[in-house]
Order: structure tokens, then sequence, then C-alpha cells
């Protein structure tokens, strides 16, 4: 620890890049750097950038964000959890989400909203009959509604930009679940359909970078599995990079994130820190390098 990477004091006025180079060059905030680095080198070498995510990122409202990044190419693709859905859809639709579960759980009211449980239940049946996925089902329904925030869905955003957005479901973790239009064979048979998309992509991530935002358990689950099965099939994916970025550690993302993908090659990096702050600081630092 030399003074050479000590912090520099910031003028005012100065440019966020100015900002990002007088953070201190040791720990996350050079890990930080290192990170955004290794995303420009992949995006300009053509080589995906996949994001798996949890919900609670859409809730501390950083959907428009995400969409942004779709919508310049740095995001091939982007899985999620089946609660991101309700999020998602919702955020589209009235422009608001979340309940307060401990005031309606008691009288059996929690998740019972007609329409979030109507319409997104009727999404992914329509969906399964045309043979998609329950990530498409879901964009396709919110797209054709017009609602009036569906510039701020990411399921939308993927059906209009053609980009892979992948759900993949726990049975029984969403209100949706406990809705009469709810169909088994759809939500399960949709999800599996997601998977092998997402399994299609990760194929492809040889040079790549893979982010978990807030997934604790899901996504780490399932990109693991998801790198076993296209290993397996003789796909070369070895030399990549992971990011994990959660505001508390937890163990499957750290193990099978960041540490267990890359042990034949590449490197894997965790940032600790509120969703809120970090993934917007990321997103600019992203911005400002690839102009």
């Amino acid at each position: 620890m030399s003074v050479q990477g000590f912090a520099r004091p910031l003028p005012a006025r100065s440019s966020f890049q100015s900002f990002l180079y007088s953070l201190p060059n040791f720990l996350a905030a050079k890990d930080f750097r290192e990170a955004v680095g290794r995303i420009g080198k992949a995006h300009r070498n053509g080589k995906p950038v996949i994001l798996g995510m949890g919900a609670h990122p859409i809730k501390v409202g950083l959907s428009p964000l995400i969409v942004r990044l779709m919508e310049r190419g740095i995001l091939q693709a982007v899985a999620m959890n089946g609660a991101g859905i309700i999020h998602d859809f919702e955020i589209a639709f009235v422009g608001k989400t979340s309940e307060e579960v401990s005031s309606r759980i008691g009288r059996g009211a929690f998740g019972m909203a007609e329409e979030t449980g109507r319409m997104v239940n009727e999404a992914i049946n329509e969906g399964w009959k045309k043979g998609w996925g329950i990530g498409r089902s879901v964009g396709e329904m919110i797209l054709r509604g017009k609602f009036a925030h569906r510039n701020m869905s990411i399921t939308a955003a993927g059906a209009r930009l053609g980009i892979p957005v992948t759900v993949h479901v726990a049975i029984g973790t969403d209100i949706i679940h406990m809705h009469p239009q709810a169909r088994g064979e759809a939500i399960g048979g949709g999800s599996y359909r997601d998977f092998r998309l997402f399994a299609s992509v990760v194929s492809q991530l040889e040079g790549g970078v893979y982010l978990n935002l807030g997934s604790a358990v899901i996504l780490p689950e399932v990109f693991l599995k998801a790198l076993s099965l296209v290993r397996n099939l003789g796909y070369r994916v070895r030399n990549f990079t992971t990011l994990n970025m959660d505001f508390i550690s937890h163990y499957r993302p750290i193990t099978n994130v960041v540490r267990r993908p890359i042990l034949a090659g590449g490197k894997g990096f965790h940032l600790t820190g509120h969703h809120e702050i970090m993934f917007p600081l990321l997103c600019a630092a992203i911005a400002e390098m690839l102009g």
C-alpha cells in the first residue's frame, strides 16, 4: 500500500472519469475499475455481456438503466427470477409496485392483486401455446398492452429489441402461482424453454462477462448448471469474467458465480453495496468508457 495508490482530492465540476480515477487504487475500487474495463473489452470484441438478476433491482428503480444497456447493445441477454416479471409488469402497468406483506398476510390478502395474477398468467399461458418462454410471453404482452410505462419494462425491451430475456421460476415462490389462472405446465414448460435459451447464450460466453445483480439463490444456481451443461456438450467456455453485485455477501453468488466458474480460466469479482448506488456507478463508468 503505497502513496501512489492513494485517493486524490477531486476539484469541483470534475468529470465522472476524473472521479473514477480519483478513487484509491486498492481493493474494491481497483476491482471496480478492472471489472468496468473487462465489460468494455467484451463489448468492443463482440463478446456477450449477460445480466442475471433478482427482483430487488427493479424495486429500487434500476430498470431504465438496464433497458438503456440493452438498447446500446451492451447487454446481450438478461435472466431474472420469477419475481422479476411481477415487478416488471406492475411498473409498466401502473408505474408502481410492491406491497406491505406484514399488514396483508394476516387476512390472506398478500399477493392477491387481481390484475397482476390474471394478466401475467394469461400471458404465460398464451405464450406457452405459441412455443415461447416466459420472458418473451410477458414482454410481448406488455408491448401489445401499450402500458403507460412500458418503456421501463425489461421484458418488453427484450421483445422489442430481440434480446433474450429469460425467466427462471421456482414453483410456489411467486404470488402469481396462487391465482386461478396459473397453469403448472405453462409455468414449468415456459421456464424450461427459457433455461435452454439461457444455456445457448452461456455457450457463447468465452471472452465475455456474466454479471449477477442481487440474486442470492436462483440465478447463481441456474448459471452454474447452464455452464456445466454447455461444457459437457463440448463448448469452450473457459476464459471469461464474472461479477457479483449485492448489498450482502451470500454463499451461492460467491461460490457459484465468482469462484467455481472461473477455476479453469478468467477472473471473478465481488462488489458489495446498495444496488441503487453501485449499479448506477457501474453504468456511468461503462458509458464514460465507451463514449
